[in-house]
């Protein structure tokens, strides 16, 4: 395994981590004993870096991460987030929550749920604006003093709040949606901001929610319970127009004797070493070949073509749902 220091002079965590939020929600069926057989693999594998979220559930895939790591707690550096709320009588409205006792609320329900002492990354999943930076960070850095969390992470900020709470407490880890067809962070600056602050960017979704690996060749392919089919991305002339560009993934991945799903992993991986894709997958099989891209090398010739192939803003449709989107970069 390859590792990666999270944060300056941070802890080290393999290079590639695993998002554990499909196992539980959200991608259509799944089956809990066939995820902690994964987890376990992982472990095996020398992956230490697990994803998860009490909104993801919810709650459920706190407690099956839990069940998974028994026993094995040395072995996992263990990040998990608060502050999205979910509506009960909706399960696609979405609220934010930043206020400072409901920082502590969450931290404790989540150490609960997931059988541990401590946290290792504690995020806030989504930036509330109706409380300062300020006033959250500190109550999670309360947390640090506790020795409830050891590191504090944020998600989806921009680059202004990112900065305001690394003034309060240092900033670990920032995670936001990056992969070949979201470059986002790359104009708004969030990439940039975490090399020059230290802290690393973890990269969730770096397979484009599974779309750039090329399995996915139909908006029937997703289950009927599969939250893609709501995503603009996945929908009508905008899918099209992507399958157009995983059929340039598969092209320059054929060229590099990898799989899309590799080759894709791997641009991640070369756009900075304090850059650490978290790709989710519940199948050992899916684990094995995404970790064949931390021996792929893209040189800066190869990097340069692949911004030619796929530009900023090259993806057709928006990455989330419209009532979604006044949650990220703030």
């Amino acid at each position: 395994m390859k590792f990666r220091t999270l944060g300056k002079n941070g802890p080290q965590v393999s290079a590639l981590g695993l998002g554990c939020m499909g196992m539980s929600e959200f991608y259509g069926a799944h089956n809990d004993e066939q995820s902690i057989t994964t987890l376990h693999r992982a472990l095996d594998l020398g992956i230490t870096l697990l994803d998860t979220s009490d909104i993801y559930g919810p709650h459920t895939n706190e407690i099956l991460v839990g069940k998974a790591i028994v026993g094995r707690r040395e072995q996992v550096f263990l990040a998990t987030k608060f502050g999205l709320v979910r509506d009960p009588s909706n399960s696609s409205a979405r609220g934010v929550n930043g206020r400072p006792e409901y920082v502590r609320t969450c931290c404790d329900a989540s150490l609960k749920r997931l059988g541990v002492d401590h946290i290792d990354l504690y995020y806030q999943h989504r930036i509330d604006p109706t409380v300062p930076i300020e006033d959250t960070v500190g109550a999670m850095s309360e947390l640090v003093r506790q020795g409830k969390v050891r590191y504090l992470g944020l998600s989806e900020a921009s680059v202004k709040t990112l900065e305001r709470a690394h003034a309060v407490h240092p900033i670990a880890a920032l995670q936001s949606e990056y992969s070949l067809w979201t470059r986002d962070p790359e104009p708004q600056g969030q990439l940039a901001a975490c090399a020059r602050l230290g802290i690393a960017f973890i990269s969730y979704s770096p397979l484009g929610r599974g779309f750039l690996t090329g399995a996915i060749k139909k908006p029937e392919d997703f289950a009927a319970d599969d939250v893609r089919r709501s995503h603009p991305r996945f929908q009508g002339e905008n899918f099209a127009k992507n399958l157009a560009l995983v059929e340039q993934v598969k092209k320059l991945a054929a060229e590099k004797n990898c799989t899309p799903a590799q080759f894709a992993l791997a641009w991640v991986l070369a756009r900075g070493d304090h850059l650490i894709p978290i790709p989710g997958t519940r199948r050992i099989a899916a684990l094995k070949e995404n970790l064949g891209a931390l021996d792929i090398t893209l040189s800066a010739e190869e990097l340069a073509n692949i911004d030619t192939v796929f530009p900023q803003d090259i993806a057709s449709g928006a990455r989330y749902q419209q009532e979604m989107l006044p949650l990220l970069n703030v």
